[in-house]
């Protein structure tokens, strides 16, 4: 009867793969979230403008992106998009971690279009007579909307920001598909080479989990200390 050994997990060869790979989804993650959090504003603004259009752009990212599955994203970024740019280009990046670059690329692009609807949920949801004021008192739509509006749309829209953020981290598992190095991808490795599936996927599991919770927490933490303020 096969027992869990505890330490393939601690040191050695196998822990050292693992813990590559859970470095590599946190960096997904990280570069991800700085992709989708400015796109997704620029998107939510332009489903909010005055002008006809912008509205229709940013309704067509949003219906576009958000009808396709995160893995034809994945796909379709790491095959598809690299032939259709110039050779010089094509070549640069192929000479570099061409599987990273597209990984992040597929998961803020995808994520900007749920965040896109969150923030424009949000901005909905600060009273127009804000705006009004701020119009009154000489404020453009652009200072109104970074001086005024935002920063009460921001404080609405963390738990959903945070959800979807959740839902990136647990996307960068998709990376595997195209041969990025991330946590699930090592886990199959250290599967493959070791026979020892149930090691490495509680590691890839456990990693997972604590993650999302340390996620939680700190979302939680910025509720309780930047209060939604009421009207």
């Amino acid at each position: 009867m096969t027992t869990f050994d505890p330490q393939m997990l601690i040191s050695g060869q196998y822990h050292d793969m693992l813990v590559a790979g859970l470095k590599m989804s946190l960096q997904y993650l990280f570069w991800a979230f700085w992709i989708a959090l400015p796109l997704g504003l620029v998107i939510a603004l332009f489903r909010l403008s005055p002008y006809r259009p912008l509205r229709w752009i940013g309704a067509t990212y949003v219906e576009v992106v958000r009808s396709i599955p995160l893995l034809a994203h994945m796909l379709f970024w790491y095959f598809g998009v690299p032939e259709m740019l110039p050779a010089p280009i094509k070549d640069m990046l192929y000479e570099g971690p061409v599987e990273s670059i597209c990984a992040v690329m597929a998961l803020g692009v995808y994520t900007a279009a749920y965040m896109a609807e969150d923030i424009r949920s949000g901005i909905r949801a600060v009273p127009g007579v804000q705006m009004e004021a701020a119009r009154a008192l000489g404020l453009g739509y652009m200072r109104t909307m970074r001086l005024v509006i935002l920063p009460q749309a921001f404080r609405l829209t963390v738990p959903p920001l945070i959800s979807q953020t959740l839902n990136m981290w647990k996307g960068t598992s998709i990376a595997t598909v195209i041969g990025a190095a991330e946590m699930m991808y090592q886990a199959g490795q250290v599967e493959s080479q070791s026979f020892r599936s149930f090691e490495a996927f509680a590691f890839a599991s456990v990693s997972y989990l604590v993650v999302s919770l340390v996620i939680t927490g700190v979302a939680a933490w910025f509720q309780h200390r930047y209060p939604v303020r009421t009207m």
